[in-house]
């Protein structure tokens, strides 16, 4: 909790010092393809969910920009054999706070930090279900990394990156898990300015 209320400090100092003609607020959606890595040799395959929220496009200089979200996402995986069907259904609040370089056309290059918040967890085996969210940590971290794009004149973009879990959030250091996902989303800024 100490970092997520650092994060939202950083993020408001920055703001701040902005000229408030360049900081947009804006909503995003789009599809997750995640998939769970582990050190156990488990194999497993990615699973389609959502995610969607609010983000925040903050200007620091002509093209560097500061992109900070609080995203719902589902996440998870899933393993299909002869006999069984099993899922992993994951749900977190991600606040990925973006570093952005911003190109003169409309694109961007963007990394930074996530933070994710476990909200549920279930473990599917063949139609039934179990709650797992104590067996999992509630907090986990991860770099971002990939593209956008943003029409100026309308606001509207598209938004495309991979998130590399950093931590293991498997509640037991025995078998070390991370997740991992493809994130392709939709975005709007409200009273976007170059």
């Amino acid at each position: 909790m100490k970092i997520l209320l650092n994060l939202v400090w950083i993020t408001f100092m920055l703001s701040a010092t902005v000229d408030a003609q360049h900081v947009n607020l804006g909503i995003k959606a789009g599809l997750n393809l995640y998939n769970v890595s582990s050190d156990d040799n488990s194999e497993y395959d990615s699973k389609a969910g959502i995610h969607v929220g609010l983000i925040g496009h903050v200007h620091l200089k002509d093209h560097f920009a500061l992109q900070p979200e609080i995203i719902y996402s589902v996440q998870g995986a899933k393993s299909s054999e002869a006999n069984s069907d099993d899922k992993i259904n994951l749900g977190y609040i991600n606040i990925p706070v973006l570093f952005q370089y911003m190109f003169d056309n409309g694109f961007r290059i963007q990394a930074g930090p996530q933070l994710g918040i476990l909200v549920n967890a279930k473990a599917e085996s063949n139609n039934i279900s179990i709650d797992i969210k104590d067996d999992l940590k509630a907090i986990e971290f991860a770099i971002a990394a990939g593209l956008s794009y943003v029409h100026p004149p309308t606001g509207f973009g598209v938004d495309v990156r991979y998130n590399i879990g950093l931590t293991n959030i498997n509640d037991t250091d025995i078998v070390t898990v991370k997740n991992n996902g493809l994130q392709i989303g939709v975005f709007y800024l409200f009273k976007h300015r170059n």
